[in-house]
């Protein structure tokens, strides 16, 4: 973790552009990212080179826990995400240790939310493209989406919409995970994890 309260947050969500896949499970990091951009107040703009939508602004209270922040969402595909973000990372000047990825977890619940810095993937091909560009020291906001049901593969399962019983909780559910980066952003990991991990 970075100890230059100066330095720039890079709040990133995972998905997949375009209307056919906006309400799928693997796109809840897009969710996040789309209701953190609401709380800022502003539009995504198009970012240069690296192939993302951006919108840059300040997250918390005025005062010495308000950061700097810049929340994107990747234009390519989930499985090549690495490139935009590393180019964004690069852009902006943003340490690893303030980087942010918010994405779906398979092996959590749904309703489940857990925040860590590094690790491994788990299999989740944002993160490992990710990981492959920067290394793994950068912080996650796991979303649980659960295991497909049955015999169901993985990808059918998270390239399918919620369904409308998940529907139920799951704008609770964005706006908790858009109160833990907050809180991870302006108060740190542990007090995050302590107020949201569950």
């Amino acid at each position: 973790m970075t100890t230059d309260a100066t330095a720039p947050w890079l709040i990133v969500g995972l998905g997949n552009p375009g209307p056919e896949y906006a309400m799928n499970r693997h796109n809840v990091g897009f969710m996040v990212a789309d209701l953190l951009a609401e709380r800022i107040g502003g539009k995504f703009k198009r970012a240069g080179k690296a192939q993302a939508q951006v919108l840059e602004g300040r997250i918390g209270a005025p005062g010495p826990l308000n950061r700097r922040v810049i929340v994107a969402k990747p234009m390519s595909f989930m499985n090549v995400s690495g490139g935009p973000v590393t180019g964004l990372r690069d852009f902006y000047k943003v340490p690893v240790g303030n980087i942010v990825a918010i994405h779906d977890e398979l092996d959590i619940d749904y309703g489940t939310m857990r925040l860590k810095l590094g690790g491994g993937d788990n299999g989740h091909n944002g993160l490992k493209s990710i990981t492959k560009s920067m290394g793994a020291d950068y912080h996650r906001v796991r979303f649980g989406i659960g295991r497909p049901p049955g015999r169901m593969q993985v990808a059918d399962f998270v390239l399918k919409d919620f369904s409308s019983a998940e529907r139920k909780e799951l704008d609770y559910l964005v706006d908790r995970a858009a109160d833990s980066v907050e809180c991870l952003v302006t108060e740190g990991l542990e007090r995050a994890q302590g107020a949201y991990n569950s």
